[in-house]
């Protein structure tokens, strides 16, 4: 893997990046600001946006996802729109769609780096540099910093990193629960696969040529379990088999959906694309519990094992290891339904046995969302990371909280930050297993 990243560090930064355009502006980012995309080297695309009010400052965004269809110029434009609060505060910004849709996270680590190079080379270095992860994008960060933040003259590409919303569980611990989500939920609904369709394992995802849709997914799980309908719409046995699989994985009803087509075409892509038909999910030595009759839950319900050097390539490609080389500031919902706020717990393990707590802090507020979460909660982040930088004054929670109640004043989405929160093991929120 060592080798494989230098040898992309050669292609990605030895030659020029192709032509940036000038092109109109999202119409959510402010007036004034003034737009460039283009296509790198590698075939990820890019935007960069610089407002009329330019701070000095640069972000780097990674976006979430990671999305599994190709990327497309306008791939970037989305979170352009979805952070323009970033650019409303005086920041420029600049995104990559990453060179291919799916998984990879030191490539999609090299790709944001990329960019900020790109942007570099265009206008010179700004007076500082944040890099903002978002859901997966925030692993990627957390990678990405590791990998590309110091220099030869022991200084660093980057300031500071925001890293919100983020899936910081690193590759080897972060999708167990959904490698569980389909063993028992196959248990139940007997479905995915049908009886009459070709059986696999589980943790395949889908196996090489098998085609299926995000609706036809939808469908499936909506007829066993009626996660689509209305609770009153929902027949008994629908019920009590969404209650039973929701229970025994701790999601909310609502997430589902998703998470069922994650552990489907996501882990298709880990385990087809990526790690060469091998996969790096078990379910062995998984005692579940939290259904109406677990032991006959845990006789029956389908195991898989890893194989071994898919969870070695697959940890190497994404675990991040806490070196934070800069003060790095994180937010996420205690009710987040999609990356569970426990992810921050490991993280904070992480970055501990690794004596670089001094520059992790780690923030929670009193929502259920993930996507996006409150304009004045982003603006607060960022005034107090870039205070950090400036000043070399660690804040806390609290001082944040207070930031956001000045913000509130004008920007949307309220402050509800929760100062004494602190997250739970993430043993709290899945199961432990054999490798």
């Amino acid at each position: 893997m060592i080798a494989r990243i230098l040898f992309f560090l050669v292609l990605t930064f030895s030659v020029p990046a192709q032509a940036q355009t000038e092109t109109f502006c999202p119409k959510k980012v402010p007036s004034g600001t003034t737009c460039w995309n283009g296509q790198d080297e590698n075939g990820a695309f890019y935007w960069i946006a610089k407002p009329a009010n330019w701070n000095g400052m640069l972000i780097v965004h990674v976006h979430g996802g990671p999305r599994t269809s190709l990327p497309k110029p306008e791939s970037p434009v989305e979170d352009l729109e979805r952070w323009a609060i970033e650019v409303a505060e005086g920041y420029a910004w600049v995104g990559s769609s990453f060179r291919r849709g799916g998984y990879g996270v030191s490539m999609a680590a090299e790709d944001s780096e990329n960019v900020r190079r790109i942007y570099v080379r265009k206008f010179g270095s700004p007076k500082r540099t944040i890099l903002h992860g978002q859901s997966w994008g925030g692993g990627v960060a957390a990678r990405t910093i590791e990998l590309f933040g110091d220099t030869t003259d022991g200084k660093s590409h980057y300031d500071g990193v925001l890293i919100t919303s983020g899936v910081l569980a690193v590759n080897s611990m972060a999708y167990d629960f959904r490698a569980d989500l389909r063993a028992v939920y196959q248990y139940y609904c007997r479905n995915h696969p049908k009886p009459d369709e070709p059986q696999y394992p589980l943790n395949l995802g889908l196996p090489t040529g098998l085609k299926m849709t995000d609706k036809e997914v939808a469908e499936r799980v909506n007829a066993c379990t009626g996660a689509q309908l209305p609770p009153d719409k929902r027949t008994e046995a629908q019920q009590r088999n969404l209650t039973n699989i929701t229970r025994v994985l701790r999601i909310p009803e609502r997430s589902l959906l998703g998470h069922m087509s994650w552990a489907t075409f996501l882990f298709q892509d880990i385990v087809q694309r990526m790690l060469g038909g091998r996969s790096p999910f078990s379910n062995l030595g998984v005692k579940y519990a939290g259904s109406d009759d677990d032991d006959a839950l845990n006789k029956a319900v389908a195991r898989f094992a890893a194989d071994p050097r898919a969870v070695m390539e697959f940890a190497r490609d994404g675990d991040a290891t806490g070196e934070i080389p800069v003060p790095v500031l994180t937010l996420h919902a205690i009710d987040d339904p999609t990356a569970f706020v426990e992810h921050e717990s490991e993280y904070r393990e992480r970055v501990t046995r690794a004596g670089r707590l001094d520059r992790l802090v780690q923030t929670f507020t009193r929502e259920a969302e993930h996507s996006y979460l409150s304009s004045a909660e982003y603006a607060a982040l960022l005034e107090a990371l870039v205070g950090w930088i400036d000043n070399g004054v660690k804040p806390s929670p609290r001082t944040i909280a207070a930031l956001c109640a000045t913000h509130a004043k004008r920007l949307e989405g309220g402050c509800h930050f929760d100062v004494d929160f602190l997250s739970p093991p993430l043993s709290e929120r899945q199961y432990p297993r054999r490798r």
